[in-house]
């Protein structure tokens, strides 16, 4: 399928019996043309269905009243949370967003961001903390103002805003160890790098206690579906298993509707812990224990601390470390 021709200033221009220059002028600020050619062009406009080209205007001030912001997956909702917290503010700010996924991988997380750079950005909101060399290179030379979002301890290349899921993680089995849980297993999906940081955060808190950890992991998306499964994969390795915590809400859901197939009663059987305090977990019967994170105000903050940059402010804070809370649920 060929690209349509967009209508250009001529077009709109012919169709109303005037220069290129006065639609031109119109619009700019509609008042500088006479009232009945103001609204000839308007209908002209309409008829045509005339779309702004902003690329001689961006090329022209070197800027775009446009940020980047790359995000893992669209179908997550821990970002659909982030998003939404960040359009709160460009959106009231004059800003439009460019978005774009990489589905964990650093390789595409280069190309989005090589793409997006060619778009003359003013700043790009990062999901990640690692990035390829390349990806690194292109940014210090482009000179925006970038910050990484969800992870307030690994490096960043200017600013982060996040929390610590080591800690979170760690602090969580602790609270299951609390519990009377001594036999936990871990379930992980993906495998990115914040989700080997709550393994790390578990393996401390079983270590520290002196307890065996035992992990179920895979590469696969996350779903209600694949937790189901890595429960069944666990109890059939580990029958003892007692509990589990797991690396998000989406997965410790779909152990809790399999245990309930099972006829497996939560907790009095098992214990179930989840990540990031997700509605559904929050809705379900029984409410699921989980660590609530600070998404929407995450992507609030990192906005703003973006656009107050573009704006000349210096950064006050490299590290903006939000925090987190846990929630036992009924669950534990």
């Amino acid at each position: 399928m060929n690209k349509k021709r967009r209508p250009t200033l001529q077009d709109v221009a012919d169709q109303v019996g005037i220069t290129k220059m006065t639609v031109s002028r119109y619009l700019k600020n509609p008042t500088r043309v006479a009232q009945s050619t103001q609204e000839k062009i308007a209908i002209a406009l309409e008829t045509l269905g005339y779309i702004p080209n902003r690329a001689p205007e961006i090329l022209a001030q070197a800027t775009s009243r446009a940020i980047g912001v790359l995000v893992p997956s669209l179908t997550n909702q821990v970002f659909a949370e982030v998003l939404r917290g960040i359009e709160n503010v460009t959106g009231k700010r004059g800003y439009q967003t460019m978005l774009a996924h990489y589905g964990y991988q650093a390789e595409l997380e280069e190309e989005r961001v090589a793409s997006l750079l060619s778009y003359n950005i003013d700043g790009l909101l990062l999901s990640e903390s690692y990035h390829t060399p390349r990806t690194v290179r292109m940014i210090e030379t482009a000179g925006i103002p970038v910050i990484e979002m969800m992870d307030s301890v690994s490096p960043s290349i200017q600013q982060c805003v996040g929390f610590d899921n080591t800690a979170a993680a760690y602090e969580m089995v602790k609270a299951m160890i609390a519990q009377g849980y001594r036999h936990i297993a871990y379930l992980g999906a993906r495998m990115d790098i914040r989700t080997q940081h709550k393994m790390r955060g578990y393996e401390l808190a079983m270590q520290e206690a002196k307890l065996t950890p035992l992990a179920m992991t895979t590469n696969e998306a996350s779903s209600f579906s694949l937790g189901a499964s890595l429960l069944q994969q666990t109890l059939a390795k580990y029958p003892y298993v007692d509990s589990f915590f797991c690396t998000n809400d989406d997965l410790a859901a779909g152990v809790i509707f399999e245990c309930q197939r099972q006829g497996i009663k939560i907790p009095e059987q098992i214990g179930v812990a989840g990540f990031h305090g997700h509605d559904i977990g929050q809705s379900m019967t029984p409410k699921l224990a989980s660590i609530i994170t600070p998404r929407k105000e995450i992507g609030r903050i990192a906005a703003t601390e973006l656009l107050d940059r573009l704006n000349g402010k210096e950064i006050a804070e490299s590290v903006i470390d939000l925090g987190y809370r846990i929630d036992l649920g009924e669950t534990l």
